[in-house]
């Protein structure tokens, strides 16, 4: 059949509800149509027809379209999905015959057609047969902010739409890090989402949107919501954090200025926070969801200048950097901060209890007059894991961690532990190994480890993993060059155990077997 002889498909999007929010185009397609298609549950009633009724003709053809289960119990053999599967063919072959006859089919969709919407299903099986036209419509997202009255992203914001029928797990995980996020699909699912939003911190900001738009719409902050009243047709929003306080940013803030003497401090809304964030070792796709979001929620943001300066500006943020010799004075005024009552995100890079700022900010804390100030550390994926993926898997078996940093700790430390990880055979990963004035640590290291390893030992040197300057080498032991190895690079020792293989494709890998022969 010639495609002028076909009919047309039409999916028209109706808007949230008010029939005054359709579109001038959704009504003429309307007005066109030969046949009106509209999905229904099995008490026949639908909501998409009841919004376009006013546009509808006598003479129009009304196919209903009536869902076989409305939740997933159901006795198909083929289980809910086989239900489902099984009422979509059948209904697009209905649909198929009215537009093999050369009728004009408009399919009814509430919101947009194509956002959550049924008409895809019949779109999926019909749109590379036939003529077809989609009728974008008003999404109940953008009806719900509208009826809340607030913005729900503004700037750099990312918005997030969930559906409430993921696990409760994933859930916590995408709010925790969402900077502004609205949920689908609540109805029986709403107690799994309202337990996510208090898990991931956001419950007291998400607020609720009953039928936005219809006559029977309901808005209230989510938290007093009796879940035995929410319908399918409701939204749970987690608004813009962006707030009216311009962002504020101090280089030096263990510097006795307007920073420390809290006559620039914002008044505090409730009981303050510590948070120590690990950043990972690079960028955002090291993030986890849950610092993410720690990070977004934040007032204060405090930390080395470098690390700081990885984590995005947000306004109604004040930011304080410092130069990276000082843990101990960031530390102690973050925890001040905190005691003011603010909410204060202390950013570390890697993990934040692996040579970084955990230590230093519990420390403070043990002490007067920080033992009240609430404090939590968040993990981050740290330099030794990372370097350990890109070269395969050497930290496969027991390994030590040591840092060759003689700062804080004396190097005959440092020289007896090296000694005696050697002599136990653990893999060793050697964080802080040099710097423009520590240069001799990783020769020095090098000739203690030959004392015990073979001179053909496997040696990973991670620099700037996941950055712009990633390089990640396998030399040996004996030919390791100190001055390759810098403050960027992490060391990674095999034990004898550990093996490199070059495979087909060239490249080369180091792992350590989980099996440690028998004597």
């Amino acid at each position: 059949m010639s495609e002028q002889q076909q009919g047309r498909l039409y999916g028209v999007g109706l808007g949230p509800g008010d029939p005054s929010l359709m579109t001038v185009r959704a009504v003429e397609v309307i007005a066109e149509a030969d046949v009106i298609a509209y999905h229904s549950a099995r008490h026949g009633r639908s909501i998409a027809r009841s919004i376009a009724e006013r546009y509808l003709r006598p003479d129009h053809i009304e196919e209903r379209l009536v869902y076989p289960v409305t939740t997933e119990t159901t006795d198909h053999p083929g289980g809910y999905r086989g239900a489902m599967e099984e009422f979509y063919a059948e209904a697009s072959a209905r649909l198929a015959a009215h537009l093999d006859a050369g009728r004009t089919v408009a399919v009814l969709a509430e919101g947009d057609p194509l956002f959550y919407g049924s008409y895809m299903h019949m779109h999926k099986r019909l749109a590379d047969r036939y003529p077809t036209e989609v009728i974008p419509g008003v999404t109940s997202v953008s009806a719900a902010a509208a009826r809340l009255g607030t913005p729900l992203v503004e700037g750099e914001e990312v918005l997030t739409v969930l559906p409430g029928t993921l696990p409760e797990e994933e859930l916590t995980a995408r709010l925790a890090s969402a900077d502004a996020a609205a949920v689908m699909k609540l109805g029986r699912t709403f107690p799994t989402v309202r337990r996510a939003l208090e898990r991931s911190g956001r419950l007291a900001d998400a607020r609720y949107v009953e039928r936005a738009t219809m006559g029977a719409e309901r808005t209230a902050p989510l938290a007093e919501v009796d879940p035995g009243t929410v319908p399918y047709f409701s939204v749970a929003v987690l608004p813009s954090r962006v707030g009216a306080v311009t962002t504020a940013v101090t280089a030096d803030p263990v510097a006795r200025d307007e920073s420390t003497d809290g006559t620039d401090t914002p008044e505090a809304a409730g009981p303050g926070e510590v948070v120590v964030v690990g950043l990972g070792p690079a960028g955002p796709l090291w993030l986890t969801p849950e610092a993410r979001g720690e990070l977004a929620a934040a007032e204060e943001l405090v930390g080395y200048t470098t690390y700081l300066d990885r984590v995005p500006v947000r306004p109604g943020q004040r930011r304080h950097a410092s130069d990276n010799k000082v843990e101990a004075e960031r530390a102690e005024f973050a925890l001040e901060l905190a005691r003011r009552g603010r909410r204060v995100a202390v950013v570390s890079s890697g993990d934040p209890g692996v040579f970084a700022m955990a230590t230093a900010v519990l420390e403070a804390a043990s002490e007067d007059p920080y033992r009240e100030v609430p404090v939590r550390v968040l993990p981050g994926m740290t330099a030794a894991h990372a370097a350990a993926a890109r070269a395969g898997a050497p930290l496969g078996h027991d390994y030590a961690v040591v840092s060759l940093s003689d700062r804080l700790k004396p190097w005959e430390v440092i020289a007896e532990r090296l000694r005696a990880a050697a002599a136990a055979d653990l893999v060793l990963a050697l964080y802080n190994p040099g710097s423009r004035s520590r240069v001799w640590q990783v020769g020095k290291a090098r000739e203690l480890l030959l004392e015990h390893r073979a001179p053909d030992t496997p040696v990973v040197l991670g620099r700037d993993v996941g950055g712009p300057e990633e390089r990640v080498r396998v030399v040996r032991l004996a030919d390791l060059d100190p001055a390759q190895v810098d403050m960027r690079t992490i060391l990674l020792i095999g034990s004898s155990q550990t093996r490199t293989v070059r495979r087909g494709d060239g490249t080369e890998i180091v792992w350590t077997p989980r099996r440690y022969p028998e004597d």
